[in-house]
Protein backbone atom coordinates (compact mmCIF):
# COMPACT_ATOMS: atom_id res chain seq x y z
CA UNK A 1 0.00 0.00 0.00
CA UNK A 2 2.96 2.23 0.89
CA UNK A 3 4.48 2.13 -2.69
CA UNK A 4 1.10 2.17 -4.37
CA UNK A 5 0.58 5.69 -2.18
CA UNK A 6 3.62 6.89 -3.58
CA UNK A 7 3.25 6.06 -6.77
CA UNK A 8 -0.15 8.02 -7.00
CA UNK A 9 1.53 10.79 -5.92
CA UNK A 10 4.64 10.68 -7.98
CA UNK A 11 1.98 10.46 -11.21
CA UNK A 12 0.09 13.49 -9.62
CA UNK A 13 2.67 15.62 -9.86
CA UNK A 14 4.01 14.08 -13.53
CA UNK A 15 -0.11 14.74 -14.57
CA UNK A 16 0.75 18.59 -13.41
CA UNK A 17 4.12 18.84 -14.97
CA UNK A 18 2.85 17.38 -18.03
CA UNK A 19 -0.10 20.19 -18.39
CA UNK A 20 -0.21 22.02 -21.81
CA UNK A 21 -2.38 25.15 -21.98
CA UNK A 22 -4.27 24.72 -25.27
CA UNK A 23 -4.70 21.34 -25.27
CA UNK A 24 -5.28 20.48 -21.64
CA UNK A 25 -7.49 20.24 -18.87
CA UNK A 26 -5.92 20.03 -14.74
CA UNK A 27 -8.21 19.80 -12.08
CA UNK A 28 -6.38 18.80 -8.54
CA UNK A 29 -9.24 18.29 -5.30
CA UNK A 30 -7.52 17.79 -2.09
CA UNK A 31 -8.56 13.86 -3.39
CA UNK A 32 -7.51 13.49 -6.53
CA UNK A 33 -5.85 14.66 -9.98
CA UNK A 34 -7.29 15.00 -13.00
CA UNK A 35 -5.45 15.58 -16.59
CA UNK A 36 -7.38 15.36 -19.66
CA UNK A 37 -6.13 15.82 -23.21
CA UNK A 38 -7.33 16.36 -26.99
CA UNK A 39 -11.43 16.96 -27.44
CA UNK A 40 -13.28 13.85 -28.43
CA UNK A 41 -16.70 15.92 -28.58
CA UNK A 42 -17.86 19.04 -27.20
CA UNK A 43 -20.97 19.61 -25.72
CA UNK A 44 -23.39 21.62 -27.71
CA UNK A 45 -24.91 25.01 -26.81
CA UNK A 46 -28.83 25.25 -26.90
CA UNK A 47 -29.22 28.94 -26.68
CA UNK A 48 -32.81 30.12 -24.79
CA UNK A 49 -34.12 30.82 -21.38
CA UNK A 50 -33.53 26.90 -20.21
CA UNK A 51 -30.13 26.54 -21.84
CA UNK A 52 -28.47 25.87 -18.02
CA UNK A 53 -31.63 23.58 -17.00
CA UNK A 54 -31.08 21.16 -20.06
CA UNK A 55 -27.36 21.14 -19.58
CA UNK A 56 -26.65 18.00 -17.70
CA UNK A 57 -29.84 16.12 -20.67
CA UNK A 58 -26.90 17.52 -23.28
CA UNK A 59 -24.04 16.25 -21.59
CA UNK A 60 -25.71 13.08 -20.93
CA UNK A 61 -26.55 12.22 -24.67
CA UNK A 62 -23.16 13.18 -25.61
CA UNK A 63 -21.57 10.90 -23.09
CA UNK A 64 -24.01 8.12 -24.82
CA UNK A 65 -22.88 9.35 -27.96
CA UNK A 66 -19.00 8.64 -27.21
CA UNK A 67 -20.00 5.75 -25.72
CA UNK A 68 -21.70 4.24 -28.97
CA UNK A 69 -18.65 5.24 -31.17
CA UNK A 70 -16.54 2.92 -28.77
CA UNK A 71 -14.73 6.07 -27.32
CA UNK A 72 -13.57 4.75 -23.93
CA UNK A 73 -13.39 8.28 -21.68
CA UNK A 74 -16.99 8.59 -20.34
CA UNK A 75 -16.04 11.79 -18.71
CA UNK A 76 -17.09 15.32 -19.74
CA UNK A 77 -14.72 18.30 -18.26
CA UNK A 78 -14.90 22.11 -18.46
CA UNK A 79 -16.50 25.18 -17.06
CA UNK A 80 -19.99 26.44 -16.81
CA UNK A 81 -20.10 30.65 -16.69
CA UNK A 82 -21.95 32.71 -14.52
CA UNK A 83 -24.64 33.93 -16.98
CA UNK A 84 -26.29 30.94 -18.80
CA UNK A 85 -26.66 33.23 -21.79
CA UNK A 86 -22.63 32.17 -22.40
CA UNK A 87 -22.46 28.93 -23.67
CA UNK A 88 -20.47 26.41 -21.31
CA UNK A 89 -16.97 24.72 -22.56
CA UNK A 90 -17.54 21.33 -22.06
CA UNK A 91 -16.08 18.52 -24.01
CA UNK A 92 -15.18 14.73 -23.68
CA UNK A 93 -11.49 14.51 -24.13
CA UNK A 94 -9.39 11.97 -25.73
CA UNK A 95 -7.59 10.81 -23.23
CA UNK A 96 -7.79 11.62 -19.51
CA UNK A 97 -5.14 10.19 -16.68
CA UNK A 98 -6.00 10.29 -12.60
CA UNK A 99 -4.28 10.61 -9.61
CA UNK A 100 -4.15 10.89 -5.75
CA UNK A 101 -3.73 13.96 -4.76
CA UNK A 102 -0.47 16.38 -5.04
CA UNK A 103 1.59 16.54 -2.52
CA UNK A 104 4.18 18.71 -1.89
CA UNK A 105 7.15 19.52 0.34
CA UNK A 106 5.98 21.55 3.85
CA UNK A 107 8.37 24.72 2.79
CA UNK A 108 6.75 26.79 0.11
CA UNK A 109 9.78 28.47 -1.50
CA UNK A 110 9.28 32.40 -2.92
CA UNK A 111 7.82 32.49 -6.49
CA UNK A 112 9.60 34.88 -8.45
CA UNK A 113 7.34 37.07 -10.84
CA UNK A 114 5.96 35.91 -14.02
CA UNK A 115 7.27 38.49 -15.88
CA UNK A 116 9.76 42.00 -15.13
CA UNK A 117 6.97 44.16 -15.72
CA UNK A 118 3.53 44.29 -15.73
CA UNK A 119 0.86 47.30 -16.33
CA UNK A 120 -2.30 46.79 -14.44
CA UNK A 121 -5.51 48.71 -15.07
CA UNK A 122 -8.27 48.12 -12.24
CA UNK A 123 -11.38 47.59 -13.17
CA UNK A 124 -13.10 49.37 -12.04
CA UNK A 125 -11.37 52.01 -10.21
CA UNK A 126 -11.45 51.69 -6.56
CA UNK A 127 -13.40 54.63 -6.19
CA UNK A 128 -16.30 53.74 -8.48
CA UNK A 129 -16.18 50.11 -6.54
CA UNK A 130 -16.89 51.77 -3.45
CA UNK A 131 -19.70 53.51 -5.01
CA UNK A 132 -21.39 50.29 -6.49
CA UNK A 133 -21.17 48.37 -2.37
CA UNK A 134 -22.98 51.98 -1.74
CA UNK A 135 -25.47 51.90 -4.45
CA UNK A 136 -26.34 47.89 -3.50
CA UNK A 137 -26.47 49.11 0.13
CA UNK A 138 -29.39 51.49 -1.18
CA UNK A 139 -31.58 48.84 -3.10
CA UNK A 140 -31.40 46.50 -0.12
CA UNK A 141 -32.29 49.30 1.87
CA UNK A 142 -35.51 50.00 -0.30
CA UNK A 143 -36.39 46.95 -1.07
CA UNK A 144 -36.44 42.90 -0.76
CA UNK A 145 -32.88 42.29 -2.00
CA UNK A 146 -30.52 40.73 1.11
CA UNK A 147 -27.75 39.91 -0.56
CA UNK A 148 -25.40 41.04 -3.72
CA UNK A 149 -21.62 39.69 -4.76
CA UNK A 150 -20.50 43.00 -6.19
CA UNK A 151 -16.62 42.18 -8.05
CA UNK A 152 -13.74 44.00 -9.59
CA UNK A 153 -11.15 42.83 -11.55
CA UNK A 154 -7.39 43.35 -12.24
CA UNK A 155 -6.15 43.93 -15.93
CA UNK A 156 -2.21 42.67 -16.51
CA UNK A 157 -0.32 42.85 -19.56
CA UNK A 158 2.89 42.39 -20.28
CA UNK A 159 5.42 42.04 -23.09
CA UNK A 160 6.44 38.39 -22.66
CA UNK A 161 4.46 35.24 -23.05
CA UNK A 162 3.14 34.28 -19.13
CA UNK A 163 4.05 30.59 -18.31
CA UNK A 164 0.66 29.01 -17.44
CA UNK A 165 2.17 25.78 -15.90
CA UNK A 166 4.32 27.83 -13.53
CA UNK A 167 1.44 29.43 -12.70
CA UNK A 168 -0.34 26.36 -12.24
CA UNK A 169 2.49 25.00 -10.42
CA UNK A 170 3.05 27.94 -8.05
CA UNK A 171 -1.16 27.55 -7.38
CA UNK A 172 -1.48 24.13 -6.45
CA UNK A 173 1.48 24.43 -4.10
CA UNK A 174 0.18 27.49 -2.29
CA UNK A 175 -3.34 25.98 -1.72
CA UNK A 176 -2.63 22.35 -1.39
CA UNK A 177 -6.53 21.86 0.64
CA UNK A 178 -8.28 24.01 -2.30
CA UNK A 179 -9.42 22.87 -6.08
CA UNK A 180 -6.62 24.17 -8.69
CA UNK A 181 -7.52 24.21 -12.41
CA UNK A 182 -7.04 25.35 -15.86
CA UNK A 183 -9.38 25.14 -18.70
CA UNK A 184 -9.19 25.65 -22.26
CA UNK A 185 -11.41 28.70 -23.37
CA UNK A 186 -12.74 29.31 -26.92
CA UNK A 187 -11.45 32.17 -28.61
CA UNK A 188 -13.11 35.77 -28.49
CA UNK A 189 -15.58 36.29 -31.34
CA UNK A 190 -13.81 37.99 -34.38
CA UNK A 191 -10.37 36.77 -33.23
CA UNK A 192 -7.95 34.30 -35.05
CA UNK A 193 -7.72 31.18 -33.09
CA UNK A 194 -4.08 31.34 -31.73
CA UNK A 195 -4.46 35.07 -31.05
CA UNK A 196 -7.76 34.11 -29.37
CA UNK A 197 -6.68 31.28 -27.41
CA UNK A 198 -8.10 31.43 -23.82
CA UNK A 199 -7.36 29.97 -20.35
CA UNK A 200 -9.41 29.91 -16.74
CA UNK A 201 -6.67 29.07 -14.15
CA UNK A 202 -7.05 29.19 -10.41
CA UNK A 203 -7.26 28.02 -7.33
CA UNK A 204 -10.68 28.35 -5.63
CA UNK A 205 -11.40 27.16 -2.04
CA UNK A 206 -15.11 26.53 -2.22
CA UNK A 207 -16.65 23.03 -3.23
CA UNK A 208 -20.02 23.49 -5.31
CA UNK A 209 -20.91 19.54 -5.36
CA UNK A 210 -19.61 16.38 -5.62
CA UNK A 211 -21.52 13.16 -5.79
CA UNK A 212 -19.97 9.26 -5.17
CA UNK A 213 -22.40 6.83 -5.85
CA UNK A 214 -25.40 8.29 -3.35
CA UNK A 215 -23.20 10.28 -1.62
CA UNK A 216 -23.70 14.13 -1.92
CA UNK A 217 -21.36 16.71 -0.36
CA UNK A 218 -21.20 20.37 -0.85
CA UNK A 219 -18.90 23.02 0.94
CA UNK A 220 -20.00 26.73 0.70
CA UNK A 221 -18.00 29.32 2.24
CA UNK A 222 -19.34 33.13 3.06
CA UNK A 223 -18.10 35.33 5.16
CA UNK A 224 -14.67 36.47 5.20
CA UNK A 225 -11.93 37.84 6.85
CA UNK A 226 -8.19 38.97 5.63
CA UNK A 227 -5.21 36.45 7.18
CA UNK A 228 -2.32 38.36 8.98
CA UNK A 229 1.25 37.82 9.12
CA UNK A 230 1.12 38.09 13.32
CA UNK A 231 0.10 35.24 14.24
CA UNK A 232 -1.90 36.83 17.45
CA UNK A 233 -3.63 38.98 15.33
CA UNK A 234 -3.97 36.52 12.71
CA UNK A 235 -6.16 34.36 15.70
CA UNK A 236 -7.72 37.40 16.83
CA UNK A 237 -9.28 37.92 13.17
CA UNK A 238 -10.03 34.77 12.84
CA UNK A 239 -12.24 34.46 16.72
CA UNK A 240 -13.69 37.97 15.83
CA UNK A 241 -15.30 36.48 12.31
CA UNK A 242 -17.06 33.03 13.47
CA UNK A 243 -19.23 35.52 16.20
CA UNK A 244 -19.49 38.51 13.38
CA UNK A 245 -23.54 39.20 13.63
CA UNK A 246 -23.07 40.42 9.85
CA UNK A 247 -20.78 37.46 8.47
CA UNK A 248 -22.73 34.87 10.04
CA UNK A 249 -26.07 36.27 8.65
CA UNK A 250 -23.95 36.49 5.33
CA UNK A 251 -23.10 32.83 5.78
CA UNK A 252 -26.82 31.58 7.06
CA UNK A 253 -28.38 33.03 3.69
CA UNK A 254 -26.31 31.24 1.60
CA UNK A 255 -26.78 27.65 3.57
CA UNK A 256 -30.05 28.16 3.62
CA UNK A 257 -30.32 28.52 -0.13
CA UNK A 258 -27.57 25.05 -1.04
CA UNK A 259 -30.09 23.26 1.44
CA UNK A 260 -32.99 24.23 -0.24
CA UNK A 261 -31.56 23.77 -3.89
CA UNK A 262 -30.47 20.32 -2.38
CA UNK A 263 -33.10 19.13 -0.92
CA UNK A 264 -35.19 17.75 -3.19
CA UNK A 265 -32.43 15.58 -4.84
CA UNK A 266 -31.78 14.17 -1.06
CA UNK A 267 -33.64 11.15 1.09
CA UNK A 268 -31.80 13.19 4.03
CA UNK A 269 -29.58 15.96 4.10
CA UNK A 270 -27.38 17.06 7.14
CA UNK A 271 -26.38 21.01 8.28
CA UNK A 272 -24.53 21.70 10.95
CA UNK A 273 -26.16 23.73 13.08
CA UNK A 274 -23.24 26.27 12.96
CA UNK A 275 -20.18 26.93 10.51
CA UNK A 276 -16.72 26.45 10.82
CA UNK A 277 -13.76 28.11 9.88
CA UNK A 278 -11.11 27.33 7.25
CA UNK A 279 -8.42 29.42 5.91
CA UNK A 280 -6.29 29.81 2.52
CA UNK A 281 -2.67 31.79 3.02
CA UNK A 282 -4.63 34.53 2.61
CA UNK A 283 -7.97 34.53 4.14
CA UNK A 284 -10.37 32.74 7.22
CA UNK A 285 -13.56 31.84 5.94
CA UNK A 286 -16.77 30.66 7.28
CA UNK A 287 -17.96 27.20 6.35
CA UNK A 288 -20.24 24.75 6.38
CA UNK A 289 -19.94 20.98 5.03
CA UNK A 290 -22.97 20.03 3.70
CA UNK A 291 -23.65 16.25 3.13
CA UNK A 292 -26.88 14.17 1.95
CA UNK A 293 -27.79 10.98 0.40
CA UNK A 294 -29.09 10.74 -3.36
CA UNK A 295 -32.85 9.66 -3.41
CA UNK A 296 -32.02 8.50 -6.97
CA UNK A 297 -29.01 7.52 -9.39
CA UNK A 298 -30.13 8.89 -12.34
CA UNK A 299 -29.19 11.93 -10.51
CA UNK A 300 -25.86 13.46 -11.67
CA UNK A 301 -23.16 15.83 -10.06
CA UNK A 302 -24.11 18.33 -13.14
CA UNK A 303 -27.30 17.94 -12.49
CA UNK A 304 -26.83 18.80 -8.92
CA UNK A 305 -24.31 21.55 -9.68
CA UNK A 306 -26.53 23.23 -11.82
CA UNK A 307 -30.18 22.98 -9.32
CA UNK A 308 -27.46 25.12 -7.03
CA UNK A 309 -25.79 27.29 -9.35
CA UNK A 310 -25.23 30.11 -8.62
CA UNK A 311 -25.46 30.23 -5.15
CA UNK A 312 -26.02 33.67 -2.86
CA UNK A 313 -22.08 32.85 -2.07
CA UNK A 314 -21.45 34.32 -5.90
CA UNK A 315 -24.30 35.98 -6.65
CA UNK A 316 -26.89 37.25 -4.32
CA UNK A 317 -30.43 36.73 -2.63
CA UNK A 318 -32.84 36.37 -4.22
CA UNK A 319 -30.71 35.03 -7.05
CA UNK A 320 -33.00 37.32 -9.87
CA UNK A 321 -32.80 40.29 -7.83
CA UNK A 322 -28.98 39.80 -7.02
CA UNK A 323 -28.42 38.86 -10.85
CA UNK A 324 -30.26 42.37 -11.76
CA UNK A 325 -27.88 44.54 -9.46
CA UNK A 326 -24.76 42.72 -11.01
CA UNK A 327 -25.77 43.86 -14.24
CA UNK A 328 -26.45 47.33 -13.31
CA UNK A 329 -23.60 47.82 -11.18
CA UNK A 330 -20.93 45.59 -12.72
CA UNK A 331 -19.17 47.33 -15.58
CA UNK A 332 -17.67 44.03 -17.43
CA UNK A 333 -18.90 40.35 -18.13
CA UNK A 334 -18.02 37.86 -15.83
CA UNK A 335 -17.05 35.22 -18.27
CA UNK A 336 -16.75 32.43 -16.40
CA UNK A 337 -15.76 33.70 -12.94
CA UNK A 338 -18.44 33.13 -10.62
CA UNK A 339 -19.55 29.89 -12.25
CA UNK A 340 -18.16 26.48 -12.05
CA UNK A 341 -15.55 23.90 -12.95
CA UNK A 342 -14.77 20.48 -12.41
CA UNK A 343 -15.70 16.81 -14.05
CA UNK A 344 -19.24 14.65 -14.46
CA UNK A 345 -19.02 10.74 -15.74
CA UNK A 346 -21.42 8.84 -17.62
CA UNK A 347 -22.46 7.09 -13.79
CA UNK A 348 -23.01 10.92 -12.83
CA UNK A 349 -20.39 10.62 -10.21
CA UNK A 350 -17.89 14.37 -10.54
CA UNK A 351 -16.74 17.48 -8.57
CA UNK A 352 -17.30 20.42 -9.44
CA UNK A 353 -15.82 23.79 -7.65
CA UNK A 354 -17.07 27.01 -7.44
CA UNK A 355 -14.82 29.58 -9.87
CA UNK A 356 -13.53 31.93 -7.91
CA UNK A 357 -9.68 33.03 -6.93
CA UNK A 358 -8.80 32.95 -10.97
CA UNK A 359 -7.80 34.98 -13.86
CA UNK A 360 -8.39 34.86 -17.44
CA UNK A 361 -5.12 34.65 -19.28
CA UNK A 362 -3.86 35.39 -22.74
CA UNK A 363 -0.68 34.80 -24.38
CA UNK A 364 0.01 38.12 -22.35
CA UNK A 365 -2.47 39.27 -20.38
CA UNK A 366 -4.33 38.48 -17.00
CA UNK A 367 -7.49 39.38 -15.74
CA UNK A 368 -7.57 38.68 -12.34
CA UNK A 369 -11.19 38.48 -10.39
CA UNK A 370 -12.22 39.69 -6.91
CA UNK A 371 -15.52 40.03 -5.11
CA UNK A 372 -17.38 40.83 -2.24
CA UNK A 373 -20.86 39.56 -0.92
CA UNK A 374 -22.64 42.93 0.21
CA UNK A 375 -25.42 42.88 2.73
CA UNK A 376 -27.06 45.29 5.47
CA UNK A 377 -24.35 46.45 7.54
CA UNK A 378 -21.73 46.37 5.02
CA UNK A 379 -19.49 49.06 4.83
CA UNK A 380 -17.65 50.19 1.07
CA UNK A 381 -14.20 50.07 2.74
CA UNK A 382 -13.86 46.52 4.18
CA UNK A 383 -15.93 45.34 1.02
CA UNK A 384 -13.02 47.06 -1.05
CA UNK A 385 -10.25 45.59 1.12
CA UNK A 386 -11.54 41.99 1.07
CA UNK A 387 -11.31 42.08 -2.86
CA UNK A 388 -7.78 43.36 -2.53
CA UNK A 389 -7.12 40.34 -0.47
CA UNK A 390 -8.72 37.88 -2.38
CA UNK A 391 -6.56 39.20 -5.29
CA UNK A 392 -3.63 37.76 -3.72
CA UNK A 393 -4.43 34.35 -3.84
CA UNK A 394 -3.09 35.27 -8.34
CA UNK A 395 -0.71 37.49 -7.37
CA UNK A 396 0.77 35.67 -5.14
CA UNK A 397 1.19 32.59 -6.95
CA UNK A 398 2.68 35.64 -9.49
CA UNK A 399 5.43 36.30 -7.87
CA UNK A 400 4.32 39.54 -6.80
CA UNK A 401 3.87 39.08 -2.72
CA UNK A 402 1.08 41.18 -1.56
CA UNK A 403 0.25 43.55 -3.59
CA UNK A 404 0.98 44.91 -7.18
CA UNK A 405 1.77 48.53 -8.06
CA UNK A 406 -1.14 49.94 -10.24
CA UNK A 407 -1.01 52.16 -13.25
CA UNK A 408 -3.80 55.05 -12.86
Amino acid sequence: MVGTSCASRMLATQLLESYEAGSSFFFASPKRTLLARGTFATVPHSGGTNALTRLPERVAAVLNEARDADHDIPVAVGAVPFDSSIPAQLVVPMTLQRAGPLEFGSDVPAQRPLAERYTVQPVPEPAAYLNGVSRALELMGSGPLRKVVLSRALQLSTATPIDLRQLLRNLARRNPSGYTFAVDLPPLKGSAPEAGRRTLIGASPELLVSRSGFQVVANPLAGTTPRSADPVEDQERAAALRVSPKDLHEHAVVIDSVAEALRPYCKNLVVPKEPSLVSTPTLWHLSTRISGELLDPSISSLTLAVAMHPTPAVCGYPAELAHEAIGSIEPFDRGFYTGTVGWCDANGDGQWAVTIRCAEAGENSLRLFAGAGIVAGSKPESELAETEAKFRTMLQAMGLGQGVEVQR
